[in-house]
This record gives structure tokens, sequence and C-alpha cells, in this order.
């Protein structure tokens, strides 16, 4: 009996000892590697996506300067397609960006896609908000004395604008930027814009004016130019000068 009960207990002894021990170290990993997924989960989850903004007035709040149909038209079609368009793209190519100035600083890697629409959302939400329903405001003290100090004056700063958006070939966009503390004028075609790394002229936008022609075709039809006259009379003076502040 006592030789059984011995045999038994090594039996026994011999089987606990096959069993690794799970060490303080493997736990540590297993809650490191739950950390892990925890954070990218959560980065994921803030990852940015691109939205379309309120329009800040009504469709017809831009008369007789921007026509009703084409401000409806702009909005509801062409401005939430490029919303619609982007995410897909940034979905379908497995995409993540912490910001607009994250993804349009790394604008020469995206797709054709992923690119042009990301612009024209950016763009088109940049745009509704440079314009306003009251009468155009006039520049702030301190953006007047930089346009004076870069262009000669208010006056020479629109008819230099305004050149730039007639010259722009096809669809596209002309900018006031500021280029660290100097004001530039540029354009850009297509849905590109001066915050993208591949943009010839490089700086934060002040003033964007759309010169695709489905913004004023309606209303101008091959007119460009008439367009980008009756334009400053609803330019928002007060929002650029805050984005210049």
């Amino acid at each position: 009996m006592e030789n059984h009960n011995r045999r038994n207990f090594i039996k026994s002894s011999l089987l606990l000892a096959a069993i690794p021990a799970i060490s303080p170290l493997s736990s540590l990993a297993f809650e490191s590697d739950s950390v892990q997924t925890a954070t990218a989960e959560k980065e994921a989850a803030a990852a940015y996506v691109f939205s379309q903004v309120a329009l800040p007035y009504a469709y017809g709040a831009l008369m007789p300067y921007i026509d009703t149909m084409t401000m409806e038209i702009h909005y509801t079609k062409h401005h939430a397609t490029y919303v619609k368009n982007v995410n897909e793209a940034l979905k379908a190519e497995n995409l993540s960006f912490k910001s607009a100035t994250d993804f349009f600083g790394q604008a020469s890697k995206l797709s054709a896609k992923a690119k042009n629409n990301g612009g024209g959302v950016w763009n088109h939400n940049f745009f509704w908000d440079s314009m306003q329903a009251v009468p155009a405001s006039a520049p702030s003290a301190k953006l007047k004395a930089a346009i004076d100090k870069s262009f000669g004056s208010v006056e020479q700063f629109k008819d230099l604008f305004s050149k730039a958006a007639l010259a722009q070939f096809g669809s596209g966009w002309a900018w006031l930027i500021n280029d660290k503390g100097t004001l530039k004028i540029t354009s850009t075609p297509n849905q590109d814009n001066p915050l993208m790394d591949t943009a010839t002229v490089k700086g934060t936008p002040l003033l964007g004016l759309d010169v695709w022609e489905h913004a004023y075709y309606l209303k101008y039809q091959n007119k460009r130019n008439d367009y980008i006259a009756a334009w400053w009379n609803v330019v928002n003076w007060d929002t650029v000068s805050k984005r210049f502040a």
C-alpha cells in the first residue's frame, strides 16, 4: 500500500513538472498586446473623416452675384459628391490621417481619387466660409497693412488676384496665401490647393475663388471675368482677416 501511494505521488509530481508555468513576463506580454490593440482601435476611431460644412447662408442669399440654382447644385451635388468619394477612397485604400493638413502634406502619395476629392471637400468648405450674404466688409487694419505692403493697395491686390483667377487655364482656383508672413497670390489646377506637398507655391490659404465652370456657368456662361468681378461683392473680409490674425 505504501509503495502504491509512493508511485502515485511520484507520477503526480512528474505530471505537474511537465506543465509550463506562466511567468510574470508572459502576463506582461499579454497585457502589452491588449494595450497596443486598444490604442490601435482608438487611433482608428479618431482617424480624420472629411465632412461638408453647413452652408452659412441660404442658396439665394448671394443674389444677384451668385444665382440660387448654381449655389444649390454646387453645394448639394458637386460638393456632396466630393465628400462621398474621398471617404470611399480612404476606406477602400485603408488610409488614415490625423487631420486635413496631414492628408494634404502627403498628397503626392495619394491616389487620384483620394487627392482630387479630398481637395474638393476642403476647398469648398473654405470657399463657402469666404463669402457672406451681407454687403462685403473690408480687410482688418492688420490685413490691409499686409496687403498694402505686398501689393501696393487693396485695389491693386484685387486686380492682381482677378487676373490670376482669369488666367487659370481650365478648372481650378485662385488663392491669397500667407507664406511665413508674406502674402502671395497663386492659382492651382483642378481641386489642388496650396496646402498640398505637390503645390508649386505653398502657404496658408486666406482667400480662395473657385473658377470651375460649374461655379458660374448657369449665370455667366463663358464670361468668367464677369463672375470674378461680381464675386468681390460677397467676399467675407471678416473671415479672411481672422485667418490672417
